[in-house]
């Protein structure tokens, strides 16, 4: 054997062990994802379920996989909502309080909007208003119908500041209720426990609401605060129970005995829905040559090493083919961004994304400008791979035009009106999440993958930098810092950073709409781009560029 037969041999097999080495890390990472879920949907264990069947009840994702077509799946967003908040009264609650979601009713999508009324008896907490209303928001960008499983107690009193009085809290769910109803966007509510105050709406605000006898119950001020202010004794039976609502207010429209006869009801309601329709023609789906499982193995164990997200695409694109823009453009700096065409399940979807290291130079800028351009030309939505730590500095890139090709990346991102879905992957820091489609520019959806890390910068930069700034002021003062007081400061400096960029600190804020498995990618992706094509495309107008 050659000398080079054996070096190359060498390396087959020091890449074998190291993406050996990358799957066990991945597989054990997602270990906790999974821990993070199986919260979400036991909170308070055994002990709650046993309370909910006492009453009647199932638990609400139960009734969600009664609702959706047979045979289909619950796409669940923000499962890790509300974990670490540490409100002055509570550390965790659990996905919100809320299970929300898309599935597929009689062939439909459809929007869930559920209370789970075993986290804090389905009080509203900052973070569950926030939940409630991103779902509402993809709603009614998609133009589907929302389902709403209703069961709370109404605002969290204690925290009423947070989320009564403002334009992003507990009202403007109604408002939007009527908005999406006025577009004829149907909107249902099935009560299944007690809908008190503002949350009475829920019920009342509805295209068609269901209540079940003995089980749900509607009421502006409940039996205390009737009693306190007028006096009068009466149970919630009496006072806004289902026979009450349907046989005398009228502000219910259809009256059932148990949960399972309301789930019926919901679907023979959404049967008379009009089928929906993709506005962009869809392929028949052919599945990658490269399974998406290889992602486990090409992705390092070190967010910052560079990839190749060639290899990554191909695992998520039909046939692993993708029809490349501009790929031999200035290689080692416009090839740090890779763009082009691939078909996801048959969908055509335009791709920016994130190569090598994934600095942003001025060619890789200007090539993903012109791209988003073409992209919103045809009418074809992008998908953002975000794996960047930023754009890159010094005197020889601001000199060639890094802020003024940057920001025409960013204005782009901004302007375009197809549908955008952000999917990250690695890094996610600075102005590369502005022109890489953080949620401020407003993408359909944002996936984190348990490799990906967003903040403004990376943890050993501010501690470099916050350090810095420390030792500056010090000396201001008159005294030196120390190198072990200094050396603290950075470590933490870097695990604050650290912790705040992880998926799960972010989903838990709502900064993004659901940590993936790097297997469920391609699935997800799938159904985000098909529910962002029920609506027609817009034309989209990007004002002054600079170049």
């Amino acid at each position: 054997m050659t000398q080079k037969a054996n070096t190359s041999e060498a390396r087959q097999k020091k890449r074998e062990r190291e993406y050996a080495d990358n799957r066990r890390y991945w597989l054990s990472e997602e270990e906790k994802l999974y821990a993070r879920w199986e919260e979400a949907y036991y909170p308070g264990g055994q002990d709650q379920v046993d309370r909910l069947i006492k009453q009647g009840k199932k638990p609400v994702r139960e009734l969600i996989r009664q609702l959706i077509d047979p045979g289909t799946e619950f796409f669940e967003l923000s499962r890790g909502a509300g974990f670490g908040i540490n409100y002055e009264s509570t550390k965790d609650v659990p996905s919100a309080g809320l299970a929300t979601g898309l599935g597929k009713v009689h062939g439909n999508w459809v929007m869930m909007i559920c209370n789970d009324s075993r986290v804090k008896a389905g009080a509203y907490y900052p973070i569950n208003t926030k939940k409630h209303l991103r779902a509402q928001d993809i709603a009614d960008e998609a133009g589907i119908p929302c389902v709403y499983i209703a069961d709370s107690a109404g605002g969290f009193l204690p925290m009423q500041a947070g989320v009564f009085p403002g334009r992003g809290q507990f009202g403007r769910f109604f408002f939007n209720m009527c908005r999406m109803s006025a577009k004829g966007l149907k909107q249902y509510t099935l009560s299944t426990g007690g809908n008190t105050a503002g949350g009475a709406y829920i019920v009342y605000l509805a295209c068609e609401s269901i209540m079940i006898d003995k089980m749900a119950y509607s009421f502006l001020g409940g039996p205390p605060m009737v009693k306190s202010a007028i006096g009068e004794v009466v149970s919630m039976e009496e006072l806004g129970g289902a026979k009450v609502h349907t046989g005398i207010s009228g502000g219910a429209d259809h009256f059932v005995r148990s949960q399972d006869e309301g789930i019926e009801k919901l679907r023979e309601l959404l049967s008379y829905d009009p089928k929906q329709k993709l506005c962009i023609e869809r392929r028949e789906t052919k599945e990658p040559r490269v399974p998406i499982t290889r992602l486990y193995e090409i992705l390092p164990k070190d967010t910052y090493r560079g990839i190749n997200v060639r290899e990554v695409i191909a695992t998520i694109a039909d046939d692993s083919c993708l029809s490349e823009y501009k790929r031999n453009y200035n290689p080692g700096r416009g090839d740090n961004i890779v763009c082009g065409k691939i078909y996801i399940k048959g969908i055509p979807v335009g791709v920016i994304a994130s190569n090598n290291n994934g600095v942003i130079y001025v060619d890789a800028a200007r090539k993903a400008t012109e791209w988003v351009v073409r992209c919103c030309t045809q009418k074809i939505p992008l998908l953002y791979i975000q794996a960047s730590p930023g754009y890159m500095v010094g005197t020889q890139e601001e000199y060639a035009g890094i802020g003024k090709y940057g920001s025409d990346m960013v204005r782009a991102c901004a302007c375009a009106k197809v549908p955008k879905v952000q999917w990250v992957i690695g890094p996610d820091h600075g102005a590369a999440n502005y022109g890489m489609c953080g949620r401020a520019y407003d993408p359909r959806f944002i996936f984190h993958t348990m490799r990906a890390r967003t903040s403004v910068m990376s943890g050993q930069t501010a501690g470099f930098i916050l350090t810095s700034l420390e030792r500056a002021n010090a000396k201001k003062a008159g005294r030196e810092m120390d190198e072990e007081a200094a050396r603290k400061f950075q470590e933490m400096m870097v695990d604050k950073y650290s912790r705040e960029a992880h998926p799960f600190f972010l989903e838990a804020r709502l900064f993004q709409d659901g940590t993936l498995p790097f297997k469920d990618c391609r699935d997800a992706l799938a159904t985000a781009f098909e529910v962002s094509i029920l609506k027609p495309i817009e034309e989209s107008s990007f004002g002054n560029f600079k170049f």
